[in-house]
């Protein structure tokens, strides 16, 4: 919150679940109850934001995921092991929630640019994921995870490249 935001009351008669549940809530830097509520509608604030602006919704999403982010940078300070495998996939899935609700495509155009922008982020991740297989064991809490489910992307690619070459030849 700015220095220079005035601060103005409210009341509100919550049921008693609510409040038990609020009371027990565990909000990054709110201990009280109107501290919470504050950090709470700022949260809420910010999905709405995110409704309409891609930048708003992407800081929305990783805020939704900061509680797994946090526990992996305490995960691998405590025992010195990083995984680029969950780093991607966990800034796959901000970027795509994030391209989704601030999409309101009102043409054919506004939806063919959100479909271009998916698969080129969806594509991004297989690439990366790919790179990981490179190697014996991939940078990941479990070094066998990429290729465990690498066999049936590997056959599509083939059974694609197969296809794209008797085209071409034919």
């Amino acid at each position: 919150m700015s220095t220079s935001t005035s601060m103005e009351p409210l009341s509100a008669r919550i049921p008693s679940d609510l409040y038990l549940w609020l009371a027990q809530l565990q909000v990054d830097g709110a201990t009280t109850n109107s501290d919470k509520l504050r950090v709470l509608l700022g949260q809420l604030k910010r999905q709405h934001d995110g409704a309409f602006d891609h930048v708003a919704a992407l800081s929305w999403c990783r805020d939704l995921v900061a509680r797994l982010r946090d526990s992996l940078a305490r995960l691998e300070l405590a025992e010195g092991r990083h995984s680029e495998v969950l780093q991607q996939l966990l800034d796959h899935s901000c970027h795509t929630m994030a391209l989704l609700i601030s999409a309101q495509p009102d043409s054919s155009a506004a939806a063919a640019q959100l479909e271009n922008a998916l698969l080129r982020r969806s594509f991004a991740l297989t690439e990366s994921l790919l790179r990981q297989a490179t190697t014996a064991e991939a940078s990941a809490f479990d070094p066998q995870v990429v290729h465990k489910h690498l066999p049936t992307t590997l056959q599509l690619a083939q059974a694609i490249t197969l296809l794209k070459g008797a085209q071409h030849h034919g």
